[in-house]
């Protein structure tokens, strides 16, 4: 199978993330099951397409195609400012776009379509709960990105009879490569590690792997016929936890102490509101029909995935 990921086309073409922390580890993974891996990047190379090449010439024949493109959230060389904001819709929707209309434009459109989005649709809530047939709206900048982004990716209808539509959307990812973790480990190393916030906030999470595993389960041929909706998957672990739990349980893990809570609004002013929001809140989100559709979790819990990350 050929994957594209914009990053992947199955082959994969993986798009913006494919040479990052997820396009890492799906690719490793897709490759590992015998499957053909193309990148859309900026700069060509081996086992690449640039942007300029996937306009000019079309969709390569591929069986999947998979976006993990978007600016970093959580970059920490960047001020939260409208600059930074302009880049985090444009860097998902526009690339998005560019994926969704050369699949429409092909003349053999691969079988499925992944986008993976976020659970920043959800609104948070210490005690609603949120499967993916739960209904939103948008309600803040981060929710209004999630639905931007998600309608960028939606098929015409003749091509959607033939092209699975699927949407991930993760939490937290959690890895030893990158992601949250990558910015955790140092100061929970040195004792410095605490909660954010009242630490009371759910803390929707998912490890690499699994959230690698459900891209390639949404990229398997469906036994089905395609429907024109795309199929919501909540990519999180089936576990919830809350900021505390994930807190303490590093700690342990680590062997550190962890006794140096981050107040919410240290947050807000070194994050900017708009964006701590991620980290001081949170949500409680169930993986219904991830569950359902038979896919099988590597690490269903925080002691198992954080005992891998860190090694012990």
């Amino acid at each position: 199978m050929r994957v594209l990921i914009g990053i992947y086309i199955l082959c994969c073409y993986f798009e913006g993330g494919g040479s990052g922390f997820v396009g890492r580890e799906l690719t490793r993974l897709l490759r590992d099951k015998g499957h053909e891996v193309t990148m859309i990047s900026r700069q060509p190379g081996p086992g690449k397409i640039t942007w300029g090449e996937l306009e000019s010439n079309g969709l390569p024949p591929c069986e999947g195609a998979v976006n993990l493109a978007g600016e970093n959230l959580m970059n920490p060389l960047r001020w939260w400012n409208e600059s930074y904001k302009k880049d985090l819709f444009s860097s998902r929707i526009d690339t998005t776009k560019a994926l969704s209309q050369a699949i429409a434009s092909s003349p053999t459109p691969p079988h499925s379509w992944v986008l993976v989005s976020g659970v920043a649709c959800y609104k948070p809530s210490l005690t609603d709960q949120y499967t993916e047939d739960s209904e939103w709206t948008p309600f803040d900048l981060l929710s209004k990105l999630v639905k931007e982004w998600e309608a960028s990716a939606l098929l015409p209808e003749d091509t959607a009879k033939t092209t699975r539509q699927v949407v991930v959307r993760p939490g937290a990812v959690l890895g030893r490569d990158g992601g949250a973790m990558k910015q955790m480990m140092l100061p929970f190393w040195l004792g410095l590690g605490g909660t954010l916030g009242s630490g009371r906030q759910p803390f929707p999470w998912i490890h690499v792997s699994d959230l690698a595993g459900i891209i390639a389960h949404s990229l398997e041929p469906a036994a089905d016929a395609p429907c024109s909706s795309p199929q919501v998957l909540n990519g999180v672990a089936p576990a919830l936890n809350t900021n505390y739990e994930f807190t303490k349980e590093l700690g342990r893990v680590l062997r550190r102490p962890t006794i140096f809570p981050v107040p919410g609004f240290v947050m807000n002013t070194l994050m900017g509101s708009e964006r701590a929001v991620v980290l001081t809140q949170g949500q409680k989100v169930i993986p219904k029909r991830t569950l359902e559709s038979g896919f099988q979790y590597k690490y269903p819990d925080l002691t198992s995935a954080l005992k891998q990350i860190v090694g012990s």
